[in-house]
């Protein structure tokens, strides 16, 4: 915990109006926002990576993050880092009765249901009864497909989904067709709301596959990546450049980059 001390000591001396430093004094919830975010991220990437030094690194930028807004709360005399880390126990505690109490469950399916009531009671008690709804608390700067694959579990623990994926691909089959008539009429406003409703569905799909949209979308992006470098490689072997390869010509080279995997 030495170095947890000495780490809110090092934000707090950047902060110090006297003494700190400028940028760091300048710098509101608001500024800071798009770096935590951006940090996260970068978490994630180290993971992808499977490179634990440099996941050491970002998780210390994410930590800076935490202690960053923990003292400029302080500064307003709302919160400090103290009280950040006391609040996120006390709700660990709270929501592990089967580690901290004697409570027990007699299944993983018990286990969690017994979470995701603790989760709604929590987001109850932080709005009015009258305002309460199963979609509270889903941020809305959340990546458009993660809030939509949240929203959409939401919904369904209340009851309100397609008893299986057949409905989902029927409703598939519906937005795809209403994309191609806004297409046709050459409505932009309709093929936009068309088009999020084509994705929003192909989240659906994914939830009742059970599978992750973005991890999904990860995966074949970093393949279109992987078989378009090889493209341009093999092109570059013969002496030409994707610009200047007629359409044809770049099939055969995508399939190449296909067989060669």
């Amino acid at each position: 915990m030495e170095n947890i001390a000495r780490l809110l000591k090092v934000m707090a001396t950047l902060r110090d109006p006297e003494k700190g430093c400028a940028w760091d004094i300048e710098q509101t919830f608001a500024t800071i926002a798009p770096y935590t975010v951006e940090e996260a991220y970068e978490v994630a990437d180290a993971i992808q990576r499977d490179d634990m030094d440099d996941l050491r690194d970002e998780l210390g930028d994410l930590l800076l993050q935490v202690v960053f807004h923990s003292q400029m709360a302080k500064d307003a005399g709302i919160f400090d880092f103290e009280a950040v880390a006391g609040g996120i126990c006390e709700k660990m505690i709270r929501r592990h009765p089967h580690v901290f109490s004697d409570l027990q469950f007699d299944s993983m399916a018990q286990q969690k249901a017994h979470w995701e009531m603790l989760k709604a009671e929590e987001r109850e008690k932080k709005g009015s009864a009258s305002d309460s709804s199963a979609l509270d608390g889903v941020a809305i700067t959340l990546p458009a497909m993660v809030r939509a694959e949240k929203l959409q579990k939401r919904a369904a623990r209340v009851g309100f989904d397609w008893p299986d994926s057949n409905g989902v691909f029927d409703k598939l089959a519906e937005e795809v067709q209403e994309l191609r008539e806004a297409i046709t009429a050459g409505d932009q406003g309709a093929m936009q709301e068309e088009l999020g409703d084509l994705l929003f569905t192909v989240v659906n799909l994914s939830r009742h596959l059970d599978m992750s949209p973005d991890a999904a979308l990860q995966h074949s992006t970093a393949k279109f990546e992987r078989r378009f470098r090889h493209v341009e490689n093999s092109l570059a072997d013969d002496g030409r450049k994707v610009e200047n390869t007629d359409s044809d010509s770049l099939e055969q080279y995508w399939q190449q980059a296909k067989k060669s995997e």
